[in-house]
């Protein structure tokens, strides 16, 4: 039986800090584990058709990665940060308003993915060094993904509303059916199985869009329905609607970015390095790019009760939720990064047997790994600074990560250094989103002049 938006809102300003976050992070956490096994099963079934299909997928990652950052963690987090602010306000109708102008935003959004990646996808993999049979896999990758790009940003930004009005179980259902359907078509897909062709690389493209499409519309018919208190219904466009959403999620596209293209900078490094160079390191950064996941599967829901617990002025509670949040992201991320540099084997066997591949990946692992903690708390923190509604500072200190991978990076090449001086580099800049993030806790954002009454 689902829960009324009342009792979720109220569940979030005066429950016990961690029994709420372990009642709605544990499904939440589930469904995006369900869902992060989607990028080990695509690597999975893609490594069987060889090297070459690994670095074509190498090359396409950081983007298809950046769609779900941008979709779910940048924009969905500042929907769902208005919409639980406006909640913990006693605010229904903004909320309503901010859904719908949220599905304005989306449609333009997913425009801006299907022309630039869907359409001119050939040349931005060029020049990020993709040649050859790897250029043409990522591009037949691409322009199935992006060319349909409206479809994931439905399935994310639609996870954003019902995970800030409280859906939390439904909308993890929702994402565990989904994900598991899409496991399955993809392997079906890549590999031919059953009665299904073997369509190669384009396979778990084409499995994402279909999968996403189904549980998007769902959402959909859920918030258009009548057994919510908030519904998704046409508002006269408000500027100010707009606004609330795009002062977190519009700036958080920068954050976005930013991660993204520090993958992208050392993968256009790497590609210098040859095609088993860039497949080691597309394995190791998209672990990397898991801890994200990870790290929203409890920031999400920080996201949402620091949101609610500003709305209410409960400034105090939300700083609690905040750090509790922090800590638990950071043991779970920091198991993950020092075993894979204690035994790189436990993540590389998996998708490869080449030993050049392996030789990379590890390499990759024991540097950066260590350092896989910090990026994980650090990112915790960002989402329960969504909540605040204030992002100029965590985005500055994504922006520092940011050019001091480029830096590295690009005298890699001018220099000629060993790889391992750039896999450096990527674990320091983790460091860099860690501590940052830890200080401005102690900034005024989270120090404001008001009553706190939380628990």
């Amino acid at each position: 039986m689902q829960s009324s938006n009342s009792d979720s809102v109220k569940f979030l300003l005066e429950a016990s800090i961690v029994g709420m976050l372990v009642k709605l992070a544990i499904p939440n956490s589930i469904a995006i584990i369900t869902m992060t096994s989607i990028i080990l099963s695509d690597a999975k079934f893609v490594g069987q058709l060889g090297t070459t299909a690994l670095a074509s997928l190498a090359v396409v990652f950081p983007f298809q990665s950046l769609l779900q950052m941008m979709s779910a963690g940048a924009i969905g987090g500042g929907v769902a940060s208005s919409l639980s602010r406006a909640l913990g306000a006693g605010d229904k109708e903004k909320a309503e308003e901010a859904a719908w102008h949220s599905l304005l935003i989306m449609v333009v959004m997913a425009a801006m993915y299907t022309l630039v990646l869907g359409i001119f996808c050939r040349p931005i993999f060029s020049i990020l060094g993709a040649r050859g049979e790897v250029l043409d896999g990522s591009v037949s990758y691409a322009r199935v993904l992006f060319g349909a790009a409206f479809m994931g940003w439905l399935f994310f930004v639609g996870s954003s509303w019902l995970r800030a009005i409280g859906q939390i179980f439904l909308l993890s259902k929702i994402v565990i059916i989904s994900s598991i359907s899409q496991i399955i078509l993809s392997g079906s897909l890549t590999l031919g199985w059953g009665p299904f062709p073997a369509i190669g690389i384009s396979g778990p493209a084409v499995a994402t869009v279909m999968c996403h499409s189904v549980a998007g519309g769902y959402m959909v018919y859920v918030m258009t329905g009548n057994k919510l208190d908030i519904k998704l219904r046409p508002y006269k466009f408000n500027i100010r609607a707009v606004r609330d959403i795009m002062k977190v999620g519009g700036i958080g596209l920068i954050n976005s970015t930013s991660i993204a293209l520090s993958v992208v900078v050392v993968t256009w490094v790497i590609g210098r390095y040859g095609d088993e160079a860039l497949a080691g390191y597309g394995l190791g950064s998209r672990l990397e790019i898991i801890l994200t996941p990870i790290a929203f599967g409890i920031g999400s829901i920080v996201t949402i009760a620091v949101g609610a617990n500003f709305g209410a002025k409960q400034f105090m509670r939300a700083r609690k939720i905040a750090w509790m949040g922090c800590a638990a992201t950071f043991v779970i991320t920091s198991v993950i990064g020092l075993g894979s540099a204690i035994e790189p084997g436990l993540w590389l066997d998996r998708f490869t047997s080449d030993p050049e591949v392996y030789k990379h990946g590890a390499l990759y692992f024991v540097i950066a790994g260590p350092f896989y903690g910090f990026f994980g708390g650090g990112q915790a923190l960002y989402f329960a600074n969504q909540g605040t509604g204030h992002m100029v500072i965590p985005v500055l200190i994504s922006l520092a990560r940011l050019i001091l991978v480029c830096s590295v990076g690009i005298l890699s090449v001018l220099l000629l250094w060993d790889l391992s001086v750039i896999f450096w580099g990527v674990g320091i800049g983790l460091l860099v989103i860690g501590t940052g993030l830890s200080l401005n806790m102690f900034g005024p954002v989270w120090q404001p002049k008001a009553p706190s009454v939380g628990k």
